[in-house]
Parts: C-alpha cells; sequence; structure tokens
C-alpha cells in the first residue's frame, strides 16, 4: 500500500468514526426536546427544576434516574449564581459550580436566550468531541494503523461517551488538557498555562496536568509561578462561590486509602459476573476496570520522569486513580472512567509514541466495550403518539388512561382505546393558541365516538372499519390539556385468546399544527 493510499485509508476510517458517533447521539434526538435526554433529569428532580426548564421542553426520564449533568445545564441558565432557584434545584450548588466553563460557554452561544441555552449545553460535549478528534489528529501525528487506534480508543473510550452521554464537564476538560500539552510541546508556554487554567474550570482534578507543563530544575521559582498561574483562576472563582453561595463540600469523601477503592471495586465487579442480570454490563465493567490497571502499570513500568511529559501526567492521574473512593468507582461501570479519562489520554499517546507493542494498546483500551454500553440504551416513550413544532409552539400528544399503547408501523402510529380514554397535549408556547388537531379514528363496529376537552364536547363523529381523517381546532394553552375520548358503544373482543383485549376504537396519527398568520 503507498503512502498516498495508506493516507486516504486513514481519513475515511477517522470519517467512519465521526458518524458512527453521530449515529450514536442522534437517537437521543427528539424533535421537541432535542438532545435534552442527554441531561438526564429523572422524575424526582423534576418538581426541583427551575423555572426556565419548565417554560421550555425538556426530556424528563421516568424509568432511569437522574445526573450531574442536569445541574450543570440549570447553572448554565445564571452562571453568576445569583438565581435563589439554583440551591433548591441542585444538589450541593457550591460543589457542582466549581465545574463553571461548560454552563458559562454553553450561556456566551446562546446569547443568554433561555430557549437556546439547554440545547446548546446539550450538544456542547458533541462539539468538543469533535474538537478533540481533530486536535489528537495532529497530536498523534497519525499515519498508520497504530496511530489511527490510539486516536480512536481516546475518543471512544469509556470515559469520552460517559461525558457525552450525560452531558458532563470530563471531556471539556480532557479536551483543553491536550491543547495545553499540545502548545506546551510547540514552545507557547502562555497558551498552555491559559487552556490548563481553563481546564481547571472545567474541574479541578485538571491541575494535575500540571505535571506535563512543569521543567527542570523541579523546585523552581518559575515552576511556583507557573502553578500559580494555573490555579489562580479556579481558587478566584471558590472564592466568588463562597462569597455568592457558602462553603462547599471539598470533595474529600471521593479519596480513600490508596488502592482501598481499586480492590474494593475488583472484588465487587468480579462477584457481580455471576450475580448481575445484565451480564455485557457486568463483563464490560471488569474489562474497564482491568483496561485501567493495565494502562497505570504501563507508566509504572516505563520510568521518564525526567524526560517526557505526557509520562508525568500519565503517572499523576495514576496516583489518583490508586486514592479514589468508592463513590467514585461504585455503580456500572462507574465514574472512574470519566475520572481517569486524563490517564487514558496520556496512556495512548505514550504507547503510540514510543512504538509499545500493540498487546499494550489493546488491554489498556478494553474499557471501550463499556463505552458503547454507556450509549446502548436510549429512551423511547412507548405513549407518545405525536412530536412537532409549527408557529411558533412545540407540542407532545401522549396517550394516557384507557389506551392500549402505541403501536407503529413504518407509515403509521396508532393506539386502541378499550372505550373511554385520555389523550394529553402537551403545548409550550408564549400565550394561549388555537391549534388544529388532525387524526383519524377506526373501530371493529361501527359506533359514535365523542371527544371533550374538559367538560365541553367539541367533537363527535361516526366511526366504522375504514380508518377516516379528521379536522378540529384546539384551543391550548401552555401547559397541558387533556382530551377525553369515548363511545357508549360495547367493545369488541379481539379474539378468543384469554390475553385478548377489549377494543372499541383506534386513534391514528394525531397531529398538532399551529396556521401560520
Amino acid at each position: 500500500m503507498t503512502a498516498s493510499v495508506r493516507r486516504w485509508s486513514l481519513r475515511y476510517a477517522a470519517l467512519l468514526a465521526v458518524a458512527l458517533l453521530f449515529a450514536l447521539v442522534a437517537r437521543f434526538w427528539h424533535p421537541v426536546y432535542g438532545l435534552t435526554a442527554l441531561i438526564q433529569l429523572d422524575a424526582p428532580n423534576d418538581n426541583l427544576k427551575i423555572a426556565a426548564f419548565r417554560e421550555h421542553p425538556i426530556y424528563v426520564h421516568r424509568d432511569t434516574g437522574g445526573y450531574d449533568g442536569l445541574y450543570y445545564a440549570q447553572i448554565a441558565y445564571d452562571p453568576l449564581l445569583k438565581s435563589p432557584e439554583l440551591p433548591r434545584a441542585i444538589d450541593n450548588l457550591s460543589y457542582r459550580a466549581r465545574r463553571i466553563l461548560p454552563p458559562v460557554v454553553a450561556w456566551i452561544l446562546a446569547g443568554g436566550q433561555p430557549g437556546a441555552i439547554v440545547h446548546i449545553y446539550s450538544f456542547l460535549n458533541v462539539a468538543v468531541w469533535l474538537a478533540l478528534a481533530a486536535l489528537l489528529w495532529r497530536l498523534l501525528a497519525v499515519t498508520d494503523f497504530r496511530g489511527w487506534l490510539a486516536w480512536a480508543c481516546i475518543l471512544f473510550s469509556c470515559g469520552s461517551l460517559s461525558s457525552v452521554r450525560l452531558a458532563l464537564t470530563d471531556l471539556p476538560m480532557t479536551t483543553l488538557l491536550v491543547a495545553a500539552l499540545y502548545a506546551a510541546e510547540r514552545a507557547r508556554p502562555k497558551s498552555a498555562a491559559a487552556y490548563l487554567a481553563a481546564a481547571a474550570l472545567s474541574r479541578e482534578t485538571a491541575l494535575l496536568g500540571a505535571a506535563g507543563l512543569i521543567t527542570r530544575p523541579w523546585f523552581s521559582l518559575r515552576n511556583i509561578l507557573t502553578g500559580a498561574v494555573l490555579a489562580a483562576p479556579l481558587f478566584v472563582w471558590l472564592a466568588y462561590i463562597r462569597w455568592r453561595v457558602g462553603p462547599a463540600d471539598a470533595g474529600w469523601a471521593n479519596l480513600t486509602l490508596p488502592l482501598a477503592g481499586l480492590v474494593e471495586k475488583t472484588c465487587t465487579v468480579v462477584s457481580d459476573l455471576t450475580l448481575l442480570d445484565d451480564s455485557l454490563l457486568a463483563w464490560t465493567t471488569l474489562l474497564a476496570v482491568v483496561g485501567s490497571i493495565v494502562q497505570a502499570v504501563f507508566f509504572a513500568s516505563r520510568w521518564r520522569l525526567f524526560t517526557e511529559a505526557w509520562w508525568r501526567v500519565g503517572a499523576a492521574y495514576a496516583a489518583l486513580m490508586a486514592t479514589l473512593g468508592t463513590a467514585v468507582w461504585e455503580g456500572y461501570p462507574g465514574a472512574f472512567t470519566r475520572v481517569l479519562l486524563p490517564l487514558t489520554l496520556a496512556f495512548n499517546v505514550l504507547a503510540h509514541r514510543t512504538r509499545a507493542a500493540l498487546t499494550w494498546l489493546i488491554l489498556g483500551n478494553l474499557g471501550i466495550a463499556a463505552g458503547f454500553v454507556v450509549l446502548r440504551d436510549f429512551p423511547a416513550n412507548t405513549r407518545e403518539l405525536f412530536a412537532g413544532r409549527s408557529g411558533g409552539a412545540a407540542h407532545v400528544v401522549q396517550i394516557s388512561n384507557g389506551w392500549f399503547g402505541a403501536e407503529r408501523s413504518p407509515k403509521h402510529v396508532w393506539s386502541w382505546s378499550s372505550g373511554r380514554s385520555q389523550l394529553t397535549v402537551e403545548t409550550w408556547a408564549d400565550a394561549p393558541i388555537t391549534a388544529k388537531f388532525d387524526f383519524a379514528l377506526r373501530s371493529l363496529t361501527p359506533r359514535t365516538v365523542i371527544i371533550r376537552q374538559g367538560n365541553v364536547e367539541i367533537w363527535r363523529g361516526s366511526v366504522g372499519e375504514k380508518t377516516t381523517r379528521h379536522r378540529i381546532n384546539l384551543r391550548l394553552g401552555p401547559g397541558r390539556t387533556a382530551l377525553e375520548f369515548s363511545t357508549d358503544t360495547p367493545a369488541v373482543r379481539e379474539g378468543p385468546d384469554a390475553l385478548a383485549r377489549d377494543l372499541a376504537f383506534a386513534l391514528y396519527d394525531p397531529r398538532v399544527s399551529v396556521p401560520t398568520p
């Protein structure tokens, strides 16, 4: 294979990797909620969310727990932390507010517009992932398969994909760390210091990356000043948080005695191979733990303290790994994959540059399987029949009581009613609106179907075996509107089976639209 063919092959492989990331993330996109499913707002936090999260459509997970991304997304609405809503909406505001840079970036890119902030924040990690892909391509000087493998294993590591999936701050921090070390290698110390100081405002553990910027002699005025410059923005911000919000949890609970947390995690995940119902989750978590151990061993077996900045960075995060406590290790796979993302970064860079055996690259990146599992499950609302935007308003139509669930084909969506059932139309608009409601009905036997909004009958019509389409006007205000569908004719059993349903009529393809003036 000629150099030109190999170069273009690697570029096409890189484009396929980018396409894969977009394909994985696209499954979380919703025509009304956008990518807000990534911030993991759950039902218990639905009652605590800030007003902007009520006024604009945000996806709420009903069957899974919340995660930190929902806190950072809400901070993005008030980066100066002045709003009295934030302490109630955010668990441990003083602690969460340390990682202020991504929320600030989202606020700036949205121009402070409430309707755009959460959508930009939800997409931020995807944009950062693309920036990291471009930066790593230059840093690793990818010219062969080994370089491409090191590049891809960083981007698709569990830490990277977890940060994307949960809209967290770890990937922005790591990207700025890469930019800092890349600038340092090109003799741009001021830029390097600025990038690393910014990284610390994304996640405070970025300061361990200072190990890659200091030079011999280690105990020198220059290194002391470098450390002070790197830490100054974070400490100024911490002082502001303390003044504005109050003292924060120092986070010492995330640390423990050396190796205690790692040993506990290893024992737990090995035992869970037979106890956990989801065996794939158990095995991929074990592989992630083994991969992290291999990375740490790699740095311990290659002493390059005086000659290699990337070795010092990797060693610093390997030391952090040894002291991580239960709170970071627990779960499947656990937060450790994100916290140790810089370790994965340094490992792949150094393994590639030193031409370490391919076995190192493979074993050190076993955690990549856990990354794909993180993006495996995407939200699917089985009660939703329609979602869309028109005339400056957004609408989501969902079945409620009395329906047998949503059914789908490539062209249609429908739900059977038992005879009396409710449909919910949730609307986000600046003021009450008059919308067009298009729908179709059919029944196994002729009957009359009535639609009521509140106590007012708004439609009545005959329904038979042939599907018929109808259109009515609906008065919708911001919030939820309930429509009741009913018939006085008894339902018909769909078959002789014991589990057969009693079916009255079916609602097909409901649509809500606001006519343009």
